[in-house]
């Protein structure tokens, strides 16, 4: 029986487990990647917590560009080879990507209880679906039909300039501009980008910013800190607006999926944010887009279906 491991490596948490043969996924665990200097180190902490035989064949979505042998992840200190990985452990195959292309695999395996609608649209018959995801960064990716099956297409999305709509976000960019060089959709649209709105809305207001985290932005929404109430405000308008341009470039008329882990735990207040109606606002494009449906993933792993998806071809 072949042992397979599947990880899903990002900056802030490594995601571990064992694929049986029959599909499921056992020894599910998930290690903070700050706790390890290496992915070799949090690799071997995991597989200090199962038993049995190890795993002769792995599967990593990453949160990097997989280009050749070389990966060197963007908002982690990680550095490693692949082929070195694949020879210290000791497997017979080791199969790589970036790990939104590995989410957009994901879309086959999910099932309607995974999925939260925002707005209205029905997806195409087997047309374009993008997927997006603001976590510690924003990936993007797409699935697209082909002859036989399905192609997901990685890119790096998430560092295009970051596009203002109106008088407000373009104040908030300009001090952004002070701090980067490039003001990307990722400076916005991710945790760190939680907090980057939040500093610069306390600017825009004349009052000091307190050291938050973006758990911190989101916790406190309900309270009384009109910048941070205003900071998810901005975040979901903006996401409206980027997740357009996905749909719009992809021509995702078979739907737009949303993962990362900072919309789902923020759902209601997304539901009700201006998410969807910026979305929809592409002027003479109104009516394409109105017809495309969006949906929030609440799927835990869902990385983990999409490398499952490519050991099953």
């Amino acid at each position: 029986m072949t042992r397979r491991l599947i990880a899903d490596l990002g900056a802030t948490n490594a995601r571990f487990a064992l694929l049986d043969p029959d599909g499921s996924f056992a020894n599910i665990n998930v290690f903070p990647s700050a706790e390890y200097d290496t992915a070799a180190d949090a690799i071997t902490a995991y597989l200090a917590t199962v038993g049995g035989e190890r795993p002769t064949e792995a599967a990593f979505a990453i949160a990097a560009p997989v280009i050749g042998d070389e990966i060197a992840m963007i908002n982690s200190a990680w550095h490693f080879s692949l082929e070195g990985l694949k020879k210290q452990f000791g497997w017979t195959r080791l199969i790589a990507m970036n790990d939104f292309k590995a989410n957009a695999f994901a879309v086959l395996s999910l099932k309607p209880d995974d999925l939260v609608q925002i707005g209205e649209g029905s997806p195409a018959p087997r047309a374009t679906v993008g997927v997006l995801g603001p976590g510690t960064g924003i990936g993007v990716a797409a699935l697209v039909p082909a002859k036989e099956g399905w192609v997901a297409v990685d890119g790096e999305g998430g560092h295009v300039t970051l596009a203002a709509m109106d008088s407000r976000e373009a104040a908030i960019i300009d001090i952004l501009h002070r701090q980067f060089a490039h003001v990307s959709a990722e400076r916005v649209l991710s945790g760190p980008g939680l907090v980057n709105l939040y500093d610069a809305l306390c600017e825009l207001a004349g009052k000091p910013a307190g050291p938050l985290t973006p758990d911190h932005v989101t916790n406190i929404y309900p309270g009384c800190d009109p910048q941070a109430r205003e900071a998810v405000a901005v975040f979901c308008a903006m996401l409206g607006t980027f997740a357009s341009n996905v749909a719009l470039t992809f021509g995702a008329r078979g739907g737009i999926y949303i993962m990362g882990g900072i919309v789902p735990k923020i759902l209601e207040i997304f539901r009700h944010s201006a998410f969807r109606e910026r979305f929809e606002m592409k002027g003479r494009y109104r009516f394409y887009l109105r017809a495309i449906p969006t949906y929030v993933v609440e799927h835990p792993t869902p990385a983990f279906l999409g490398l499952r998806t490519v050991f099953e071809e």
